[in-house]
């Protein structure tokens, strides 16, 4: 038998690495709970936690981020179906991704999971406790599948960096990722840097979390996620010596004695939720005259009798899912504008999320984030 010259054999090895794919290599990485885990990187194959985590993995792959996820949880059409309905337009495939529930309400199906062969999970910081409790990390090891924690929720403002950076490791998209955090970082820069040399004073402001989601009021945040947001931009967060953790509840009596400066409410499409209910809709190409009747309608219960905020017209409404992406910087340009409207006349949060679609996402921009009783 006679065997390929030296010179035979680069070239088989050359043509084979032009032909071939990359093979993913074992990589250790920390997740945003401090966990090591071997992922191989980069993953071909991930299942979504939750449907929401979309929006930080199409910041990473603007051709096409639905190209590696063989599964996902089913919140995003009915958390934010604008959302859903294009990228479904846009990637009609998704309609057939399996669906799962979520772990902390015990319907997350693993023998499922483990059928699709994912490369990795990525699960919600805040379903940690339920998954463990289940002994999923557990089972999933048995099968080869690793699961990671990422954060925009309950700790946005600290998670948020190293939870891009962590996924931009996984898919292979680092640099992405890391133009992604330079961007963000700019972005809230020219808010704090201008309340630094200004210094102006802070008005107080209640942040109610889904307003007319339910007949219950109010929903807050304590010193974290719209709570933090409204204090990078310029605010004192009411409920911060209220609500000790991420999420909470306040009284209406507690809100008439604060009197507070300016009332934000956060809002979104939940028709599928609460069928006809008064949550105030914005959102991708949201019907703003619509979201602006019911936010009014809020301003009329027991809750907001004689405050500060209404009298002025010092009520907005906000898009929910700033609080579980990695966009939570135009949230905090929308909220300087409206704290301190002298000192950012110039600055356009539209034009900031406009300017993110088209860098980093796969969708055409339509605005309706923001509504405001101001001057209306």
């Amino acid at each position: 038998m006679r065997f390929p010259g030296r010179s035979a054999m680069f070239a088989f090895g050359v043509l084979a690495s032009t032909v071939l794919p990359a093979m993913a290599d074992p990589v250790t990485v920390k997740d945003v709970t401090g966990r090591d885990v071997e992922v191989n990187v980069p993953v071909k194959h991930v299942i979504l936690g939750e449907g929401r985590q979309i929006y930080f993995l199409a910041a990473l792959d603007k051709e096409n981020p639905f190209q590696h996820v063989v599964g996902w949880r089913d919140d995003l059409a009915k958390a934010d179906p604008e959302s859903y309905a294009a990228y479904l337009a846009k990637y009609p495939g998704i309609a057939k991704l399996p669906t799962f529930g979520g772990m902390k309400d015990g319907t997350f199906d693993i023998e499922q999971a483990v059928s699709l062969k994912p490369d990795v999970i990525l699960m919600n910081i805040d379903a940690k406790t339920a998954t463990e409790e289940a002994g999923y990390i557990e089972k999933l090891a048995k099968a080869g599948i690793p699961l990671v924690y990422v954060d925009f929720r309950e700790r946005p403002m600290e998670n948020t960096e190293p939870s891009m950076r962590l996924m931009g490791k996984l898919m292979g998209k680092e640099q992405v990722a890391e133009d992604f955090i330079t961007f963000r970082s700019d972005a809230i820069k020219q808010v704090t840097d201008v309340l630094e040399k200004a210094n102006p004073k802070k008005p107080v402001v209640f942040v109610e979390r889904a307003g007319g989601y339910s007949d219950d009021c109010c929903m807050s945040f304590g010193n974290e996620n719209f709570g933090k947001m409204v204090e990078l931009a310029g605010g004192i967060n009411m409920a911060r010596k209220i609500i000790p953790g991420t999420f909470g509840t306040v009284n209406p009596e507690q809100i008439i004695a604060s009197n507070p400066d300016q009332v934000i409410v956060t809002g979104g499409m939940w028709e599928a939720y609460v069928p006809g209910g008064d949550w105030v809709g914005v959102g991708y190409g949201a019907d703003l005259a619509e979201a602006h009747r019911k936010l009014d309608k809020l301003t009329k219960r027991p809750a907001f009798t004689g405050v500060k905020a209404v009298r002025n017209g010092d009520v907005h409404g906000i898009w929910h899912q700033f609080y579980n992406s990695p966009y939570q910087f135009v949230a905090i340009q929308q909220i300087a504008k409206w704290l301190h409207p002298d000192l950012f006349a110039d600055l356009d949060p539209d034009a900031t999320f406009r300017a993110l679609y088209a860098r980093f996402l796969p969708l055409d921009y339509k605005p309706g984030y923001f509504v405001s009783l101001k001057g209306e």
